[in-house]
C-alpha cells in the first residue's frame, strides 16, 4: 500500500514531527551519498536527439507535467517534432513502447505518460537510454524527458528543474533542506541546482510575484516564472472533491480558489490506485452531501472506464510569464 505524502516534509520548522526527522535523517544521508556517487560514476550517453530534461528536485508535488504539456506546446508552435519519455512510474511495462491511448491503461504505462499521450508522442521505458533511441529512431527531433533529473545515463542537451512557488501556511517546497526520506528532497538542493540550466517557478494563479526569499535560495539560477491556472472552470453545483497527487492539499486549496463550492475533499496517496470500493465510498459521501464528484485530471485516468462518466476531471495548466523568454531557452536546447 503507498503512503501519503508526510505534509510536514514541507515545513521548515525544524519543530514539526521532530522524532520522525531524527530518525530518519541517516537514512536521508546514506541516499544523498548514493544518488551523488551514482551521478559522478556514470558517463552520459547520446541518443541521436536533443534531450530537454523537465526534473525535480522534491519527491514530486512541483506541478512538472503541467510544465511539459507547455513546453510541448512551444516547440509545436515553432515547428519542431517532439516526442516525450517518461520511466512510466506506476505502470507494469518495462518498454520501451509507444503509449496508445486507445489500447494502454494507467496500469500499463503510468498516469503521467496516459495523459501527454493524447496530445503528443510518448515512450515509456524503464531504461531511459532505450527510450530515447526508440523515440530517435521514430524521428523524434527532440525528446521531453519528463522527470529524471537524477538520472545522468541520458546525454541532456537542457537541464530545467520545476520548483513549487507556493509558500504560504509555512510551507517551503525543500522542506528544511532534508533528503528523503527525512524530507522531500531527491538530493541536497546545491546539488541539484548545480546541473540545471534554470529553474522553472510554478506560482499559484493569482500570485502577484515570487517570494523573495525562495528567489535567494535558488541564487544566480536563471528563474522562469509560471503560473498554474484552471484551463476551465470547477463543475457548477455543489462538489465532493478527491485526488491522489503528491499534495492532495493543494488540489482542495485550489478548487476553493477557482469557485468551486466544494462540500468535502479526500486526499489519497500519490498515484493511488482507485478500486471498486474506494469509488463506491466516495459516490456515496457525494450522494449524501448532493454533490458532483471532482478530481484532476491525472487522477481521472486512473478511474475504471465505466466511472468515469460519473466523476468530472478539472484540468488545469501552466501559463509562462515570459513566453519568449521560454522559447529562447528550448531553441538553445534545441540547437545542442
Amino acid at each position: 500500500m503507498k503512503l501519503a505524502t508526510p505534509r510536514w516534509w514541507y515545513q521548515r520548522d525544524r519543530g514539526i514531527a521532530p522524532i520522525s526527522r531524527a530518525l530518519l535523517t541517516p537514512f536521508g544521508w546514506v541516499w544523498a551519498y548514493v544518488t551523488a556517487r551514482r551521478i559522478a560514476r556514470v558517463t552520459p550517453i547520446d541518443s541521436g536527439a536533443p534531450v530537454i530534461c523537465v526534473g525535480n528536485l522534491t519527491i514530486g508535488g512541483s506541478g512538472k507535467t503541467p510544465v511539459v504539456r507547455a513546453i510541448l506546446a512551444r516547440l509545436a508552435a515553432s515547428g519542431v517534432d517532439a516526442h516525450v519519455l517518461s520511466r512510466g512510474y506506476g505502470g507494469r511495462l518495462k518498454g520501451p513502447v509507444r503509449v496508445d491511448a486507445e489500447q494502454h491503461n494507467a496500469g500499463d504505462v503510468g498516469d503521467e505518460p496516459l495523459m501527454l499521450a493524447a496530445e503528443a508522442t510518448v515512450w515509456v521505458a524503464r531504461d531511459r537510454v532505450a527510450g530515447a533511441m526508440a523515440a530517435t529512431t521514430d524521428g523524434a527531433r527532440v525528446i521531453v524527458m519528463d522527470d529524471g533529473h537524477q538520472n545522468s545515463r541520458v546525454k541532456k542537451a537542457l537541464s530545467l528543474v520545476v520548483v513549487d512557488g507556493e509558500t504560504r501556511d509555512g510551507e517551503w517546497p525543500f522542506g528544511d533542506g532534508r533528503v528523503f526520506p527525512a524530507g522531500p528532497m531527491r538530493e541536497p538542493l546545491v546539488a541539484g541546482l548545480a546541473r540545471a540550466d534554470a529553474v522553472i517557478l510554478l506560482l499559484p494563479d493569482g500570485a502577484p510575484a515570487a517570494d523573495p526569499r525562495l528567489l535567494a535560495t535558488l541564487g544566480s539560477h536563471p528563474v522562469l516564472n509560471a503560473r498554474l491556472a484552471p484551463a476551465t472552470a470547477p463543475p457548477a453545483g455543489r462538489q465532493m472533491g478527491f485526488a491522489g497527487v503528491a499534495k492532495p492539499w493543494k488540489v482542495e486549496r485550489a478548487l476553493r480558489s477557482a469557485g468551486c463550492d466544494l462540500a468535502d475533499f479526500a486526499a489519497f496517496p500519490d498515484h493511488f490506485a482507485y478500486d471498486e470500493p474506494t469509488l463506491a465510498q466516495l459516490a456515496n459521501r457525494a450522494r449524501r452531501l448532493s454533490a458532483g464528484l471532482v478530481t484532476t485530471e491525472k487522477d481521472w485516468v486512473r478511474l475504471p472506464v465505466a466511472w468515469r462518466p460519473r466523476v468530472a476531471a478539472w484540468p488545469v495548466q501552466c501559463v509562462f510569464d515570459d513566453p519568449a523568454a521560454l522559447d529562447q531557452l528550448l531553441a538553445r536546447g534545441v540547437r545542442r
